[in-house]
């Protein structure tokens, strides 16, 4: 499936922790959402940590996080606890929601190919409508693209607001 931007993000339904969750809940607000292969690997905990260490200033933006891997939610319980992780963490075990975003891919290590997530990353809006997506992420300057494009996006709409609420002479 391609997704492109503008389009509504395809909504679903996933287990957590804290139960159900569907991404429908949270209109209204802006959602970083982030695929990633495995729980309690170094590079998915560096990913985690790095949007943990910058929770604040997300939450403060109105954005809130949802990582989403095929991992059980008993593994991410684990994980979560382990790192303090503050936001959701969904199971996709049958990767139906990794492939509705397309991040369900053959992969290639040490001459193996295999099917799995690639690290991924979509920036949704309060209507719903995706904004932003990353793919392939490398992570490198990858949390900091994020909060960047949140403010981007925040400082557009304060501008389109204020235009819409000047009087016109």
């Amino acid at each position: 499936m391609t997704l492109s931007i503008g389009a509504k993000a395809p909504d679903f339904t996933l287990p957590s922790a804290d139960g159900d969750i569907r991404l429908s809940d949270f209109r209204g607000k802006l959602v970083v959402l982030y695929f990633y292969p495995k729980d309690m690997t170094q590079t998915c905990t560096q990913q985690a940590c790095g949007f943990r260490d910058a929770y604040s200033e997300l939450t403060a933006h109105g954005a809130v996080v949802i990582g989403v891997s095929t991992d059980e939610v008993e593994r991410h319980i684990r994980f979560r606890d382990k790192y303090g992780l503050p936001f959701l963490l969904l199971s996709d075990p049958d990767h139906e929601v990794c492939e509705k975003y397309g991040v369900w891919q053959q992969k290639k290590m040490y001459g193996r190919e295999y099917m799995g997530i690639v690290r991924s990353t979509f920036l949704i809006d309060e209507e719903g409508r995706l904004i932003r997506e990353w793919r392939n992420v490398r992570l490198k300057g990858h949390i900091d693209a994020v909060l960047q494009a949140i403010r981007e996006y925040r400082e557009s709409t304060s501008t389109e607001q204020k235009s819409a609420a000047a009087p016109t002479v």
